[in-house]
């Protein structure tokens, strides 16, 4: 087992899921790459801790009334998960479909939209879009509840073109028009939300936990329309499949793939401006999407078998994102392999370091990369960290620990204390100045748990682990 192989593996899994201990990544280099590469794709049979067993123990992150426990759902899923990959491709789709509490409110609804991420998120993209058309979250966000066949809203409109399939550049204002009017009648029922608008509609005896789609043929602009050059009487399903047609489509949906998984792009309103890092990569991709159908799983196995994922200029180029920098942690320590309430403020801890699931800054989403880290955000992350990984109370960490303890091999005892440690933080690879920093620590006399537990906490806080 080579070293090389050993360190892509670990690289796919930081990238592809929330990284991997020692024995998942040398079991999987056993396997083999492209063998490892259709497990994470193949999400048919996923297990995670349970709706049952999270129902007893964390009672509003089942109701889900409020959304910090939607959120905390959705945080025992992403730790506890065995289909990493489709929770990476949740929060994925979660970034460019930027929904969230301030206008929806109502966490079962987030919840709802989150689930249908993941039920469609590895799919078609033309499904993926339908769905999000009739997604009630969304339907509020953007106000399509108020798009009626005399009185158009364009909001949905406008950001389906803007910033959910085709970028500024793509389309006319005339097109956001037409497609507005093609979405006219895609509603929502019997909801709060729609009895305040309307004396005709009524809540009893949902209240506002059950908001679902409606389409009102009364309420649907019939007319002729021109959309992209076509011409018809298209409704909304007409619209997207249109859309899905569209190279700047293509291209939109490999460069936001290309920036989550391999390197850094700028925002999304620079595209129009800023060319790709690599144009050859964006045009691999955009040839799967169409070779493919709009096949989203098939994008993404041409990704991970590219030449340009695997490269090792490529690594340790992206920084976590605070959900997936906090969820590889929690997986690494075992903390929750039973619900309790320390996921409340493993919540806020999340949220103090930039990012708060299911309340996105605005429509664009979290602006990524190097702009996750400040000096107060780096500080959050680094205690978390921190603190997480040098308690010997939790049993991922005691696990890790009496592993290197009990360690033999070659070298002296605090090159190998050092070795072994970034083994068990994933295959760690590090600069030599965080290597001395380390071997500094397994040097010092005293509790040699204790001073294992304090190079985790110092692997952790370096910058090598901040990154992807």
């Amino acid at each position: 087992m080579g070293k090389q192989d050993i360190e892509l593996m670990a690289h796919l899994m930081r990238r592809a899921g929330f990284g991997a201990s020692q024995a998942e990544i040398e079991e999987r280099v056993e396997k083999g790459y492209e063998a490892t590469i259709e497990d994470l794709l193949d999400t048919g049979d996923a297990r995670w801790l349970g709706e049952f067993i999270v129902r007893r123990f964390d009672l509003e992150a089942s109701g889900m009334i409020n959304y910090p426990g939607s959120a905390r759902r959705w945080l025992y899923r992403m730790v506890t998960s065995d289909a990493p990959l489709q929770e990476k491709m949740t929060l994925f789709w979660h970034g460019i479909f930027a929904t969230g509490m301030p206008k929806v409110i109502n966490g079962r609804v987030l919840s709802d939209q989150v689930d249908m991420f993941r039920r469609y998120g590895m799919g078609k993209f033309d499904r993926l879009l339908l769905e999000l058309a009739k997604n009630p979250a969304m339907i509020v966000w953007l106000d399509n509840q108020d798009n009626h066949k005399d009185a158009i809203n364009e909001n949905w409109g406008r950001e389906l073109l803007e910033l959910f399939s085709m970028g500024v550049g793509n389309y006319s204002e005339e097109d956001i028009k037409e497609c507005s009017r093609a979405f006219t009648g895609w509603t929502i029922g019997n909801t709060e939300y729609m009895m305040v608008r309307s004396a005709r509609d009524s809540d009893w005896p949902y209240g506002r936990i059950d908001y679902f789609f409606e389409y009102r043929e009364d309420d649907h602009d019939n007319g002729e329309k021109t959309f992209l050059g076509q011409t018809g009487n298209f409704n909304g399903e007409d619209i997207v499949n249109i859309i899905c047609q569209q190279e700047a489509t293509a291209r939109f949906i490999a460069r936001h793939m290309y920036h989550f998984f391999v390197a850094d792009e700028p925002p999304v309103p620079a595209w129009p401006y800023t060319p790709p890092r690599d144009e050859d990569a964006i045009e691999t991709l955009v040839q799967s999407y169409f070779d493919s159908g709009y096949d989203i799983v098939e994008m993404l196995r041409v990704l991970f078998n590219s030449d340009f994922f695997k490269a090792e200029e490529a690594r340790y180029e992206k920084v976590k994102g605070p959900a997936e920098f906090a969820v590889g942690i929690l997986r690494m320590t075992r903390e929750f392999e039973m619900p309790n309430r320390e996921m409340i403020n493993r919540f806020r801890q999340i949220n103090w370091m930039g990012q708060e699931l299911n309340n996105p800054p605005s429509v664009e989403g979290w602006h990524q990369g190097v702009e996750w880290i400040d000096t107060g955000t780096l500080m959050e992350r680094i205690n978390f960290a921190s603190e997480q990984l040098g308690d010997l109370d939790k049993p991922g960490v005691r696990d890790m620990v009496e592993s290197i303890v009990a360690d033999g091999g070659n070298g002296t005892r605090s090159e190998l204390m050092v070795s072994r440690c970034l083994e068990q933080m994933g295959a760690l690879s590090v600069s030599d100045d965080t290597r001395e920093a380390l071997l500094s620590i397994a040097e010092q006399a005293g509790d040699e748990r204790q001073n294992v537990a304090q190079m985790l906490r110092l692997t952790a806080a370096s910058k090598e682990f901040q990154r992807l």
